[in-house]
């Protein structure tokens, strides 16, 4: 009986949050709110107030939280792997959301669009990722798609590959990302390397590369800090050079 009344309890705990949803929607909610009623998507039957509560407690903030792994959240008191499950493919559905909104969109008139996915989908990761977005000749978003993982330079991410998969989705123009997980906004010898040699590809295959965003605590674009322009100067003079060579 005492266990029956307990869960009746709780599950007008959590209709309370459901409508309080439905009439004023996320901004009325703590973060520990929002993870307790995620739990529950999990765990329907069980009390989830004091395992969100762990949560922001052992990982200091929501994106945190949807950010850990499954082993990760697994060491919180209270959170099990179904509970586990319910986050991940929350964070999951939210990435897919972002990445179908781009398709079709003019990236001129949808960067802000663009800025809000790649954040979603690689501040906080735990390794670099390598992010690529194709657009069409009048820069309509094709598809985006994470080409690689790890330690990101030449030798990993392999421009070739990046080529073609532009040319598979008979791109005109592309912009490329990719996350910092220690939260440094600063390009390296290796971030400006890569986006070189893949501007000087794209350039003989007549593909336009509009930029190289770095997610970190915020964000770093290689076309609005000039760099984009330097490597163009840098491009014209290598192809210059070739085109001199290459005379009778």
């Amino acid at each position: 009986m005492e266990k029956r009344q307990w869960q009746q309890k709780g599950a007008g705990h959590r209709q309370r949050l459901r409508e309080r949803f439905l009439a004023s929607g996320l901004d009325a909610f703590s973060a520990a709110e929002v993870l307790e009623l995620l739990l529950s998507f999990g765990t329907p039957r069980k009390d989830c107030k004091e395992p969100a509560r762990e949560l922001l407690k052992a990982f200091k903030s929501f994106a945190a939280v949807l950010d850990a792994t499954p082993h990760e959240l697994s060491r919180v008191s209270g959170v099990g792997e179904k509970n586990s499950f319910a986050l991940q493919f929350v964070k999951a559905v939210a990435d897919r959301y972002l990445q179908e909104r781009l398709h079709g969109k003019s990236y001129l008139k949808s960067s802000h669009d663009v800025i809000n996915y790649l954040r979603h989908s690689l501040q906080g990761r735990r390794i670099e990722c390598f992010t690529a977005i194709f657009l069409d000749a009048s820069l309509g978003i094709i598809d985006a798609e994470v080409i690689a993982e790890g330690t990101i330079t030449v030798n990993t991410v392999y421009p070739r590959e990046i080529m073609q998969r532009a040319i598979t989705r008979h791109a005109a123009a592309l912009l490329v990302a990719h996350n910092h997980p220690s939260g440094s906004l600063t390009p390296s010898a290796p971030d400006i390397s890569l986006t070189r040699q893949l501007y000087l590809l794209c350039t003989m295959m007549q593909i336009r590369l509009l930029d190289h965003i770095i997610i970190g605590d915020g964000y770093f674009s290689f076309a609005d800090n000039g760099i984009m322009a330097e490597i163009s100067d840098w491009a014209a003079a290598i192809t210059s050079g070739f085109a001199v060579s290459g005379e009778p």
